[in-house]
């Protein structure tokens, strides 16, 4: 199958083309079916069809995961590239098939082909057909690096890693759907005059029709895209403009995703679209399988080590006994309540002397606004009066200190009563007591 093309510069209408593919097909069966060998960095000239056949003689090592092995095919003229497994189908070409020729009425006649080839195919074989040997074209083999499959893997371990942010960014939202806009064009004009169209009317049909003719235009559009913008540079630049504006607007319109569960499905397509490029790009498949693998732990790393630190506490550690709290003694929590008190009376005074304390608002509410001015300029925030009642009801033999103690020593009273007596029915006591005295 052939790669990226560049179009005749003449196009034979249908009559001509036909009588073309007659002349090809005469051509090709007069060859004398003689294969040329292909090499590396070789390169072939011939002037009349030819069959050639290339064989992959080097296995492929852990570093060819980006390596490309390319047949190139230069021409000045029309030309028809065929691809083939081996030598065998080679042969069976220069036999008649009707659906072969029909076929050929809508392929695009070829001046360069270029031909990949799978790094761990062992032979490879193409025919090449051309219209009369007035005209030389050249073919040769490449093994090099193709920067393309490292830039496509790249972009697949961007698009795995980054679906979270991408799927929940606005410019990736705006810029996706400009993009999508441009490239298909054509079937969302064909979607819009479908909803006019009565339901019964063959719509789907025209909808695949029109997919697929998308998808050629944009493929002519990318092996042309040099010429156009050369040639057609203000058409192309006004097709740029309007389309991307449309687009814009209509997801303007509608605006980024929202809903959670729509999110999660972008991100889920991200990951899986990331993924399929990664695998796509690297030629060797186990090193590529081997490598999505790595990128899915890595990416979901953070649950299995949770897992894992978990079953390891589990087994191999004992559970941990709490520590007893540290009492303090009575000259420690003396001397804490007082560091404490005098931290939060200064920090008091601080807030009251600051632009956010409301003084009119405080003043008004307070009793002794005297005292309240003398507290902020430093006095002590209780009299001495104050402080001797404090002492006499909550110092050692206050008043509190003594009910506490009381209180103690019923609730112990009590409590042994209980265990003395622990089902007495007093109801029953009661009427055992009338009883022995004789009264009703």
């Amino acid at each position: 199958m052939a790669g990226e093309t560049k179009t005749a510069s003449e196009r034979p209408h249908g009559c001509r083309l036909l009588l073309r593919v007659v002349v090809l097909s005469i051509l090709a069966r007069s060859s004398d079916g003689q294969v040329v060998l292909l090499k590396e960095h070789e390169t072939h000239v011939h002037n009349s069809s030819e069959q050639f056949c290339y064989s992959n003689e080097v296995t492929p090592k852990w570093h060819d995961i980006w390596t490309k092995i390319q047949i190139r095919v230069n021409s000045t003229k029309v030309i028809r590239v065929i691809q083939v497994e081996s030598e065998e189908k080679l042969k069976e070409l220069d036999g008649f098939s009707l659906w072969m020729y029909v076929g050929l009425l809508f392929k695009e006649k070829l001046n360069d082909s270029y031909i990949n080839v799978d790094i761990f195919s062992k032979k490879t074989c193409l025919k090449v057909e051309t219209l009369d040997e007035s005209f030389q074209y050249s073919i040769s083999v490449t093994r090099t690096l193709d920067p393309k499959l490292f830039i496509v893997t790249f972009l697949g371990l961007l698009l795995f890693f980054c679906s979270d942010l991408m799927s929940r960014s606005s410019v990736f939202f705006y810029s996706t759907g400009i993009s999508i806009g441009i490239l298909s064009s054509l079937l969302i004009v064909i979607y819009v005059l479908s909803r006019f169209v009565p339901k019964k009317s063959p719509i789907y049909l025209m909808i695949l029709g029109g997919w697929s003719f998308s998808i050629y235009l944009t493929q002519l559009a990318f092996r042309n895209l040099q010429e156009i913008c050369t040639l057609y540079w203000e058409y192309l630049l006004g097709y740029l403009v309007i389309v991307g504006c449309v687009s814009f607007a209509v997801c303007y319109k509608y605006g980024p995703l929202e809903n959670e569960r729509n999110v999660n499905l972008l991100t889920w397509g991200l990951q899986i679209s990331g993924l399929l490029l990664l695998y796509l790009s690297i030629q060797i498949r186990y090193i590529a399988v081997i490598l999505i693998i790595i990128a899915i732990c890595t990416k979901n790393l953070d649950y299995p080590v949770i897992w894992a630190y978990a079953i390891y506490r589990k087994l191999f550690t004992a559970p941990e006994k709490p520590s007893p709290p540290c009492l303090l003694s009575e000259e420690e929590y003396r001397i804490q309540g007082e560091v404490e008190t005098r931290k939060a009376l200064e920090q008091l005074r601080e807030y009251c002397r600051s632009p956010e304390f409301s003084a009119w608002k405080a003043v008004s509410r307070i009793q002794s606004p005297k005292r309240f001015a003398d507290f902020i300029e430093g006095a002590s925030h209780v009299v001495p009066n104050e402080a001797s009642v404090h002492e006499q009801e909550y110092g050692l033999g206050g008043s509190f200190l003594e009910n506490q103690l009381f209180e103690e020593e019923d609730e112990e009273d009590d409590s042994s009563f209980d265990e003395d007596y622990p089902e007495t029915p007093w109801p029953q006591n009661h009427l055992n007591f009338q009883d022995k005295t004789g009264h009703c």
